[in-house]
């Protein structure tokens, strides 16, 4: 493999005992392809959205504020890596549209996520390395009026 090429990776390699043993490695995409795996399941409410960057950004607003105008109490906006922008944006987007009607809250967290080495040829064992990535729930919601 030549030097600087490879896919930069924490490569994690599984022991017989199940244990993993961190070691820093370059994956030479001649011996191994990297599939990305989904990331683990997360709720499936009514109220959740998924938000990514591969889906037009107008059809994800317009799906929000569907799911606000049909009553929702408040819906989840989440976002995962490169999307946590795109879910901000949302988020904001649907506050600005509300005329002081809606407000937002957000937590962030942090993601394993689990990428199978399928190798290319047939000497090589299948590996999976694990990795950390940043996510956002936005909580849009509308306030509790003061009873008067």
């Amino acid at each position: 493999m030549a030097e600087g090429k490879g896919f930069p990776a924490h490569k994690n390699i599984h022991d017989k005992s199940g244990h993993k043993s961190p070691q820093h490695a370059l994956i030479d995409p001649e011996e191994y392809t990297l599939l990305k795996r989904l990331p683990p399941s997360c709720p499936r409410r009514d109220s959740d959205v998924y938000v990514t960057n591969r889906t037009n950004f107008k059809g994800q607003l317009e799906r929000c504020q569907k799911l606000l105008d049909r009553g929702l109490p408040e819906i989840y906006i989440h976002g995962l890596g490169n999307a946590i922008n795109r879910a901000i944006n949302i988020a904001l987007q649907l506050k600005a549209r509300s005329c002081g009607t809606l407000e937002v809250s957000a937590n962030t967290s942090t993601i394993e996520l689990t990428d199978e080495l399928k190798p290319r040829q047939d000497d090589l064992d299948p590996d999976f390395q694990t990795r950390l990535n940043s996510s956002v729930h936005i909580k849009v919601y509308r306030p509790l009026q003061d009873a008067k």
